[in-house]
């Protein structure tokens, strides 16, 4: 167990150090390969297996896709589409930005490619229309997690195989709370710039032509809009596994972006597949000494002895939930989200299983928590890549960003805690 908190004590330095995350856990899993005193030839072994599996094909695909979309116009068409509905109200650009981001997660799966193909549009927009720059661009961060929550969703891809249950389900385990947290963020939105004076709104259209510009709108961007329903759909009906379902989505999205809106060009296509190469290749090596690490642990008994720490702790339900929340939430400020899910599989799981919380629900649990960790400080991956989009320093949309934090994302981490309803209904309809 010593050795244990001394591998994860140095991964945790490596990475507030700043050295890249799949370095990080390469050390870390040398390290602790050579205090145990186990071959790590023997581990390796099993890693490769992991990452080779074919239910983890899924994640090039989506990722690859993912970066396609900016190229490829979808995104700029579901974004006028939405704003044809709620663009002409006050604070209606930002409610734009968040339902476009829930919606680019139904079809990319990641939260960094919502943020790159939904910021990069929407951030300067708001600002030209009076929006804060730093509310624009806190928006635009706690909305990307929507792409994490909504299926098909690339941390939960990961997340299913590392505790071999059913990738559909988990899906669906956080499509709910995703759902309930994209209408939490456009509330708060209307309620943070209702006092707003600079904020300009564009003139109120007849009804006639409300409906003639959704009409419009929607026509445009039917192709965007039906993608969700060809992928989700076809994995929950039984035609595809989400492997195929992402390979669909990648073909549908270069047809859209080629032969359809003829928006993609070869230059770009070549970027984002070597952008995409290199995520997926940063993603696999992380994955691949997690395993490592997870096959030693495992049989060092080490997860069945920190659920016994916990245990010993409080035998309390709640009160173990809630320490189980908070160390999600660290897990998910340090490391990425892909890195926390096999983290949280590999050290939780035995404690959840123990105090006996559904596997699908904890899920959700997981899914939730990394979502808010991913953008609060101190690592805050998703944060700062959306302050880089508009290049401002960090005091100046920390504030606006904490304010959806805490009371957005917070209170619905404790909702899918302690209701697990809100989790388990739809993967039920699958049984």
């Amino acid at each position: 167990m010593t050795i244990f908190f001394i591998t994860i004590a140095l991964v945790i330095v490596l990475l507030l150090l700043e050295v890249p995350v799949g370095f990080s856990f390469g050390i870390g899993a040398l390290l602790y390969g050579g205090l145990s005193d186990t071959d790590i030839s023997f581990h390796a072994a099993y890693g490769y297996a992991q990452v080779s599996s074919f239910s983890l094909l899924a994640l090039p695909l989506f990722v690859l896709a993912g970066t396609l979309m900016g190229t490829s116009g979808i995104s700029e068409r579901l974004l006028n589409f939405v704003n044809a509905f709620v663009g002409r109200t006050k604070g209606g650009l930002g409610a734009v930005t968040v339902l476009s981001c829930a919606m680019f997660g139904a079809i990319s799966g990641s939260a960094s490619a919502a943020i790159a193909a939904i910021g990069r549009i929407m951030v300067p927009r708001m600002i030209k229309e009076g929006y804060p720059p730093g509310h624009a661009t806190a928006l635009v961060a706690v909305s990307s997690v929507l792409a994490l929550m909504i299926p098909p969703s690339i941390p939960m891809i990961v997340f299913a195989i590392a505790t071999r249950q059913s990738v559909a389900k988990v899906f669906l385990a956080t499509m709910i709370p995703g759902i309930l947290l994209a209408l939490v963020y456009c509330a708060l939105n209307f309620l943070f710039l209702r006092k707003n004076s600079s904020i300009r709104v564009s003139p109120a259209l007849p009804l006639v032509e409300v409906g003639k510009e959704i009409w419009l709108t929607g026509r445009k961007a039917t192709l965007a809009i039906i993608m969700p329903f060809i992928i989700l759909g076809g994995i929950y009906s039984g035609i595809a596994t989400p492997t195929e379902a992402g390979a669909v989505a990648l073909v549908y999205t270069l047809l859209v972006g080629l032969v359809v809106y003829r928006s993609m060009t070869m230059g770009a296509l070549f970027h984002a597949s070597k952008e995409a190469a290199i995520l997926t290749g940063s993603v696999i090596m992380v994955l691949f000494f997690l395993f490592i690490m997870s096959r030693g642990m495992i049989l060092a008994q080490i997860p069945n002895q920190f659920a016994d720490l916990l245990l010993s702790i409080s035998d309390n339900k709640i009160v173990l939930l809630l320490i189980i929340n908070l160390l999600l939430l660290i897990m998910g400020m340090i490391v990425d989200d892909v890195s926390g899910g096999v983290l949280a599989a590999i050290i939780l799981m035995p404690v959840v299983q123990k105090i006996g919380i559904d596997p699908i629900h904890f899920a959700a649990i997981v899914g939730t928590n990394l979502g808010l960790g991913n953008i609060s400080p101190p690592c805050a991956p998703l944060l700062y890549m959306a302050g880089g989009v508009t290049r401002l320093p960090l005091n100046v949309y920390i504030g606006p960003t904490m304010k959806f934090l805490l009371l957005g994302h917070l209170p619905m981490v404790f909702v899918v805690t302690f209701i697990p309803e809100l989790s388990l209904w739809l993967p039920g309809l699958i049984e």
